[in-house]
């Protein structure tokens, strides 16, 4: 069964589906609107234990999840390209590579919130779903001519096994241009006004960045206004709607000003994991060498099996592994700590002996 859905990225609040569609050999394809129809459990039913075929399945399962469809064993055509190590692994880019057709483009940003649904827009969306089970066969076919069947079918697993990523932690720090904020006083200010953005992009379900761009967020904290004045003369809050939340924007910079000193944001978020990559060869230059060798190591093994080495290993497990290895360092108890972290059998079987090794190094 081939399965996508469309969002309204840029448009709407939150990444839930406006659209659902399938197709499967001997049925045809079939569009539905979830928007009236929010409780698919009953296509569920119908489609549970089939296999799905997807493409980029970690876009689409969340949101086919808020609308009752889970699937039980899937086929991500996006990984499966990674995998056989394609250089491009677009949904277009594949099909026009494996079989031969161009997929027709314009659609993919268009606000999938809109109603009714342009026809145009519907046959956009159909045709997503037209080739996927072909592609899927041809890549079924070149993965078990690589060997690379089972590397496969782990992956598509394991994305099933980790269910919907969990809430970012201090979603603020995302801010496009928060790196151009020097102070923790700034920062503070920061993120109250992104709460406030936020907040109001909930109640009116508006994608964020339409109710106030990030870059007019970060000049209004390096502004620092101190009226409601000053502040309507940055640009964007000059704009009619802004100037009737001025209040808001205002008072959001107010709280973040007066917020005590043990309540500002520190300057980077707090974590278990180690520092900046590039601090390495000062705090600790031999974790900065096994870092150096286990890269040079999965480079070149990544391209001796024409895979992206970001996909033969975590590259965030690696550092892990390299600033504080485990004991003792041996490659049992590398391989431990791999399984511990995430890692695919298949990718503890291929580079165990190689962190092993770097795991060594001084």
């Amino acid at each position: 069964m081939a399965v996508d859905a469309e969002r309204a990225s840029g448009y709407r609040y939150g990444q839930r589906a406006y659209l659902v569609q399938l197709r499967r050999n001997g049925s045809g394809t079939g569009l539905i609107d979830p928007v009236p129809l929010p409780d698919l459990s009953v296509v569920q039913d119908a489609i549970g234990d089939t296999e799905w075929v997807l493409h980029a399945a970690n876009q689409d399962l969340p949101c086919l999840a808020e609308i009752g469809l889970t699937p039980e064993r899937i086929f991500d055509t996006e990984l499966a390209a990674r995998l056989a190590g394609l250089p491009r692994v677009g949904l277009g880019a594949v099909v026009e590579s494996l079989l031969g057709y161009s997929l027709q483009k314009g659609h993919s940003a268009a606000d999938w919130s809109t109603r009714p649904l342009p026809e145009e827009w519907l046959v956009y969306a159909a045709l997503d779903v037209e080739v996927l089970v072909d592609l899927r066969d041809a890549l079924a076919a070149i993965l078990q001519e690589q060997g690379k069947t089972e590397w496969a079918r782990q992956e598509f697993e394991a994305i099933l096994a980790a269910g919907p990523p969990p809430p970012r932690s201090d979603p603020w720090r995302r801010t496009s241009g928060v790196h151009g904020l020097r102070s923790r006083r700034q920062l503070g200010m920061l993120r109250s006004l992104w709460q406030a953005r936020d907040e109001l992009a909930r109640r009116r379900d508006v994608a964020p960045g339409r109710v106030l761009p990030d870059a007019a967020l970060v000049s209004a904290v390096q502004a620092d206004p101190r009226t409601e004045g000053a502040l309507l003369e940055l640009p964007v809050f000059r704009g009619r709607a802004n100037r009737k939340l001025v209040g808001t924007w205002f008072g959001a910079l107010a709280r973040g000003r007066e917020l005590p000193e043990s309540e500002l944001p520190m300057h980077s978020r707090s974590g278990d994991g180690p520092p900046p990559v590039n601090r390495w060869a000062d705090r600790d230059p031999a974790a900065a060498t096994r870092l150096q060798v286990a890269r040079a190591g999965l480079a070149e093994l990544a391209e001796r099996h024409t895979v992206p080495v970001e996909n033969l290993l975590s590259p965030d497990l690696v550092r892990r592994l390299m600033w504080s290895p485990p004991q003792p360092r041996d490659a049992e108890t590398v391989a431990a700590a791999l399984r511990a972290g995430g890692a695919r059998e298949w990718q503890i079987d291929l580079t165990r002996e190689l962190l092993t090794d770097a795991a060594n190094r001084a």
